[in-house]
C-alpha cells in the first residue's frame, strides 16, 4: 500500500494525502455479505442527540466481517482485497474449500491467492487464527478476543497490533497498541500479524468537504459561543479566563470521569497512562 500526494492546483489539494488504492482488487463487493446501514446522525432510539457533530455523509452498505474466525481446520483462498467504507483497514474475501465466502480483516502481507486457515493446527502465518495458547511468544497478533467465542474486540483498525509477551497460568500477557499490559485468557482466539493499510495514519483530509463525506459536521469552539450556550463563552473581546469545561459543566482536563472499580480492572497489569 502506498500514499498519493497531489499537485497544488487548488488550496485543498496542496496538503491532501490519500491512499493510492493500488493494493485493492478491481472487483465489486460480494452481494451475499452486504447489508443496509441506516444512518443515525448521532441520535439514540429516543431520537435524542447523544453524539454531537454527526450527520450527512456518503451512503454506505455494511460488509459482514468474520471477527470470530470459527470455521476451523478448513483452508480458505484469498480471492480479493477490498475497500471497506466503514473502517480504516482493508478487508479480504475468503472462499473456503466447501464454497462458503467470508470477509476478514486483511493483515499486512496478505495477497490474493494466499491460503489461510483458523484452528489450532494452523501455521504461524499472517491471516491464520489460533488460540493464544498455541501462538509463540513475541508474535504480533490482531483481532483478539476478550472472551472465548465472542469474536475479536481489540487491535482491529489499520496498522494496529498487540504483542504476545508471556503466558502465566490460564492467561496470556498482551502488550496493547496503547502500551497497556493486559491479561487475556489463553483460550481466546487471535489472528497472526498486524492489520494492513498501515499508511492510513499518514493520510491528510485536506478539505472540509471530505470531512462532511465521512458524516462529520462542523464543530464550534466553546470560547466563541454565547454564555447561554457554553460555560466558556462570553467575555468582552477574546477572553482566556475560563476553566476548560464541556457544554454541561464537566471539567475537560485532568478530571476523572470513570465511575468506581470495574470488573475488568483485574486483567490490567499496567495502564497506558503512567
Amino acid at each position: 500500500m502506498a500514499i498519493k500526494q497531489y499537485k497544488p492546483v487548488t488550496k485543498s489539494r496542496r496538503y491532501m494525502i490519500t491512499s493510492d488504492f493500488s493494493d485493492l482488487s478491481k472487483v465489486k463487493p460480494e452481494k451475499s455479505l452486504l447489508t443496509p446501514l441506516k444512518k443515525t446522525a448521532g441520535r439514540n432510539h429516543y431520537g435524542r442527540v447523544t453524539m454531537r457533530h454527526r450527520g450527512g455523509g456518503h451512503k454506505r452498505k455494511y460488509r459482514i466481517i468474520d471477527f470470530k474466525r470459527n470455521k476451523y481446520n478448513i483452508p480458505a483462498k484469498v480471492v480479493s482485497i477490498e475497500y471497506d467504507p466503514n473502517r480504516s483497514a482493508r478487508i479480504a474475501l475468503l472462499v473456503y474449500a466447501d464454497g462458503e465466502k467470508r470477509y476478514i480483516l486483511s493483515p499486512k502481507g496478505l495477497k490474493v491467492g494466499d491460503t489461510v486457515m483458523s484452528g489450532n493446527t494452523a501455521d504461524i502465518r499472517p491471516g491464520n487464527a489460533l488460540a493464544l495458547e498455541n501462538i509463540p511468544l513475541g508474535t504480533f497478533v490482531h483481532n483478539i478476543e476478550f472472551e472465548p467465542g465472542r469474536g475479536g474486540k481489540i487491535a482491529k483498525s489499520a496498522g494496529t497490533y498487540a504483542q504476545l509477551m508471556a503466558k502465566e497460568g490460564k492467561y496470556a500477557l498482551l502488550k496493547m497498541p496503547s502500551g497497556e499490559l493486559r491479561r487475556v485468557r489463553l483460550t481466546c482466539m487471535a489472528t497472526i500479524g498486524a492489520v494492513g493499510n498501515e499508511d492510513h495514519s499518514n493520510e491528510v483530509i485536506g478539505k472540509a468537504g471530505k470531512t462532511r463525506w465521512l458524516g462529520r459536521r462542523p464543530k464550534v469552539r466553546g470560547m466563541v459561543q454565547n454564555p447561554v450556550d457554553h460555560p466558556m463563552g462570553g467575555g468582552e473581546g477574546k477572553s482566556k479566563g475560563h476553566i476548560p469545561k464541556s457544554p454541561w459543566g464537566t471539567p475537560a482536563k485532568g478530571y476523572k470521569t470513570r465511575r468506581g472499580k470495574k470488573k475488568s480492572d483485574k486483567f490490567i497489569v499496567r495502564r497506558r497512562t503512567k
